[in-house]
């Protein structure tokens, strides 16, 4: 069965991610949902979100915003997500018939947020204003007098209001002037124009690094001179290479030592990590978490279609959103790097209809917007099946959220103490054929966020593995940083980016 699962963030104020939605599909549903269908619909993208994809792969820790029809809320099916994780999306063609308000006041002594979505204040939808602790309003298709009437109305209930299909920086600004607590679409990402603009030296340095990743073969002698001449970028380079991403028995010292042991491909990737942070300055943060996501996605999908050079699908994504990190029109922006050709006609959509790259590139954006029918078709163009496209997103995401999170944290793992600690369990990970497999390991040591395991079959370094075993106190997702062979098994260290769920027993905080 081909299922879809895509996020799209809600902002606070700040232009903080407040939580995710969820947007999804399955072969046998179409966009438009009734009864039966949609309780099928949201069964399959929470249980894929939290068995298949990996719920701290979509969620990164934060909330789900999940659409509930009337089946769903009268079935309990929220019992699958405990109340601080799950936001229960009402409908808007949901009918407040008694046992649907029932189930409602349910929800709410349980500890469940209730939003209601594409609000219109009718008799139909203001029943469930009763139980509602956010109400979403579509900021494109309510006239905004009636928004303002809406936020004035509803937030002295203490209901907060988001701001839906916020597409512009003017949609933003109106919507927190006007007194939304919320905001969801991609406003972030579209570019605030300002011509003639300065670019800082130390985005020039970025832009000068991003460019050299163009090369089929990158050329070691440049980028080092590059990175020698930025001090930050010299320092995030050791820092990254000497990470816990990556097994390595001596530390690295040199920028010409930490090009050699990343390679080709690594350094690409660590190129993107670095220079992100500097050229979205004083943007969201979740534009760089996009722009992450866009490269790895291209990426993979450049693989899936066999292309060649599928390093420049992750360039490709990477520039994506080049317009909006430089606020500069995208032509322009993409000049600061000489991006190819090829790449400029697939990003600017002058490409010819049967390129590979432009292809992919409407692919990753239908996939981002939800827009499922034209995802499987121009999966069926490139020659993609629907559940590894699927996949791939789900890979990137994860991809992602390790990866900036090992270079914010790269030592602090090693410094903490291990706890000597034995007993079986069985650990789920996937192996270079994409398929899914369960070994049996045994537990040696564990601390807050990393566990060391010995395993009868190799785990290869980086590979993400799943434990959970509440009895041993090991709870999560770890990445696979050494892989070793002795007296006839694996000794496997893992590092778990979101804590491995055990408590130091002499720790302050445990007492």
């Amino acid at each position: 069965m081909e299922v879809f699962v895509a996020r799209q963030a809600i902002f606070d104020r700040a232009h903080q991610v407040y939580a995710y939605e969820l947007l999804y599909r399955s072969d046998d549903v179409t966009n438009q949902f009734d009864g039966t269908e949609a309780a099928s619909a949201t069964a399959q993208v929470v249980a894929n979100s939290l068995l298949a994809v990996g719920v701290e792969n979509m969620l990164s820790g934060k909330k789900a915003f999940v659409n509930f029809d009337r089946t769903l809320l009268i079935g309990g099916f929220q019992a699958i997500l405990p109340p601080d994780s799950l936001v229960v999306e009402i409908l808007e063609t949901v009918e407040p018939d008694s046992d649907v308000l029932e189930a409602c006041g349910k929800l709410s002594e349980q500890g469940y947020s209730i939003a209601l979505d594409d609000f219109v204040d009718n008799p139909r939808s203001k029943p469930f204003t009763r139980f509602a602790k956010l109400i979403k309003v579509d900021v494109r298709s309510t006239p905004r007098p009636e928004q303002e009437r809406l936020i004035s109305t509803y937030q002295q209930r203490g209901i907060s209001i988001v701001a839906e299909k916020v597409e512009t920086q003017e949609e933003f600004e109106w919507a927190q002037n006007a007194g939304y607590h919320f905001f969801q679409g991609f406003f972030f990402a579209q570019p605030l124009v300002v011509r003639g603009r300065h670019i800082p030296a130390a985005k020039l340095a970025c832009l000068r690094l991003l460019s050299e990743m163009q090369s089929a073969d990158i050329d070691f002698e440049r980028v080092e001179k590059v990175i020698s001449e930025d001090v930050a970028l010299s320092f995030k380079l050791l820092r990254y290479a000497n990470s816990a991403l990556f097994a390595r028995e001596v530390e690295i010292h040199t920028i010409h030592h930490g090009l050699v042991m990343l390679g080709e491909s690594g350094i690409r990737h660590w190129a993107a990590l670095a220079a992100l942070p500097v050229l979205a300055k004083d943007k969201p943060t979740e534009l760089i978490v996009l722009s992450l996501i866009r490269a790895r996605f291209c990426e993979r999908l450049s693989q899936l279609t066999g292309a060649p050079n599928p390093q420049l699908g992750f360039l490709m994504g990477l520039f994506s959103l080049l317009d909006a990190l430089l606020d500069l029109p995208l032509a322009e922006a993409m000049m600061q790097v000489n991006l190819a050709p090829g790449l400029q006609g697939a990003l600017l959509g002058t490409a010819p209809k049967d390129d590979t790259f432009g292809n992919i590139y409407e692919l990753v954006r239908r996939y981002e917007a939800a827009d499922w029918d034209a995802v499987i078709e121009l999966a069926a163009q490139l020659n993609i099946k629907g559940p590894d496209v699927a996949d791939a997103y789900a890979a990137s995401a994860l991809w992602v959220q390790q990866s900036l999170r090992a270079t914010s944290r790269v030592f602090e793992a090693r410094k903490e103490v291990r706890h000597a600690r034995s007993g079986a369990l069985r650990v789920l990970w996937t192996d270079g054929g994409g398929r899914e497999k369960i070994s049996n390991a045994q537990l040696r040591n564990i601390s807050a966020h990393g566990a060391q395991l010995q395993v009868e079959e190799q785990i290869p370094v980086r590979t993400a593995v799943s434990c959970n075993d509440f009895k041993l106190g090991i709870s999560g997702r770890g990445s696979v940083r050494y892989c070793k062979f002795a007296n006839g098994k694996y000794l496997i260290g893992l590092e778990f980016a979101g804590g491995t769920g055990f408590r130091d027993p002499l720790s302050p905080k445990s007492r």
